[in-house]
């Protein structure tokens, strides 16, 4: 973990794209960016980006830079193996994919409670700790997505894991269904260093609602993304926060707050715990646009994008949504109605979302 140079890290979930296939020119303007300025760790996993994301951190990263100047974390994912004969090829070719030799980091990926058993009926940690010990892995973690006793749970059972990536951030800090507090917790009380995903949550916390960006507004002319980047990089034992760049601004932006870290003073503090208060009276979907429910649905229906229209229509009750809805999102597309029932979305859900039913509520919203 000595590499890690500074607390900002490039999620390689969500890249810069053009004509729907991602801009390798622009990335790489970004990855220069960001080690130019000091920053140098960046996460991907097999599934990222059609399946492509580790091809692109080899165009655009690895292969022009020393492998000593970056720290590169990727993941061992279940729906990628059946038995543990499977997992080491799986994982030599991920090494390939992004032209290493060896993972900084290597995490057991989006772990719960069903998916903690099956990796261990197929002795996943067992292999990735053999691979530790070869050298081909420096680190090993898992990444995490369900309640705190399944975590505490976790790490007793496998002390060996060294780092813990938990999604943390202003809104689901004492969310019931995510319980970010609970979940830090457990990491501390197993003195496990944090690692940080949705610290803006998908770009909720960036395109914020007008009562929200008042309260921000009053402080400066910082960003909504700085406070919730900030906020989760503000707590003890966080080694890192990724954020998912997808363009020049974004970054320029991050960097401008990260670059030399602050943690929020007292006053920005108080204005994140009123702008929670402001999230928990709109009752949107707390969708973060992960994508993972899409690839398993039967009737192809684009769920992040449908609930991101109707979280617009309660934030700014635009007539818009509408038009989109029915004139752009699902011309060539299903719609929420199209739903089978199937629940295929809900076990993969990392937010553990009721998605059956909030697709009935799109359609009441949107199919009148």
């Amino acid at each position: 973990m000595e590499k890690v140079k500074k607390k900002l890290g490039f999620g390689c979930m969500r890249l810069p794209m053009q004509n729907g296939k991602v801009d390798t020119v622009e990335f790489s303007k970004m990855v220069d960016t960001f080690i130019e300025n000091g920053f140098n760790y960046f996460d991907t996993a097999h599934g990222y980006v059609d399946s492509k994301s580790e091809l692109y951190i080899k165009e655009c990263l690895t292969s022009r830079y020393d492998r000593e100047s970056y720290v590169l974390t990727d993941k061992l994912t279940n729906v990628y193996f059946n038995s543990n004969e499977e997992i080491r090829p799986f994982f030599e070719n991920q090494l390939k994919s992004c032209g290493v030799s060896y993972f900084d980091f290597y995490l057991m990926h989006a772990q719960n409670k069903d998916i903690f058993e099956f990796f261990k009926k197929h002795r996943a940690y067992e292999t990735a700790l053999e691979l530790k010990a070869e050298g081909k892995i420096r680190h090993f973690g898992i990444s995490f997505h369900d309640k705190a006793d399944v975590l505490d749970m976790i790490l007793n059972e496998y002390p060996q894991i060294e780092v813990v990536q938990i999604q943390f951030n202003y809104v689901d800090y004492e969310d019931p269904a995510i319980e970010s507090r609970k979940c830090y917790e457990v990491c501390r009380k197993h003195n496990k260093p944090v690692i940080i995903m949705e610290p803006v949550k998908g770009g909720n916390l960036v395109n914020i609602p007008d009562k929200a960006k008042e309260v921000f507004n009053a402080l400066g002319d910082n960003s909504p993304a700085s406070y919730a980047i900030r906020f989760a990089a503000s707590f003890e034992g966080v080694m890192m926060v990724l954020s998912g760049m997808s363009n020049m601004e974004q970054m320029n932006d991050n960097i401008s707050y990260m670059k030399d870290f602050k943690p929020l003073s007292d006053t920005e503090m108080d204005a994140v715990r009123r702008v929670q208060t402001i999230f928990k009276e709109l009752k949107n979907i707390p969708c973060t646009a992960c994508r993972y429910c899409i690839d398993g649905c039967p009737k192809h229906i684009r769920i992040p994008d449908l609930f991101s229209c109707l979280n617009k229509k309660i934030m700014y009750n635009n007539w818009n949504t509408d038009y989109y809805y029915n004139t752009v999102l699902t011309v060539d597309n299903n719609k929420a109605s199209d739903c089978i029932k199937c629940g295929k979305c809900e076990k993969i859900c990392p937010q553990h979302l009721e998605i059956r039913k909030l697709l009935e509520s799109v359609a009441n919203e949107f199919e009148k």
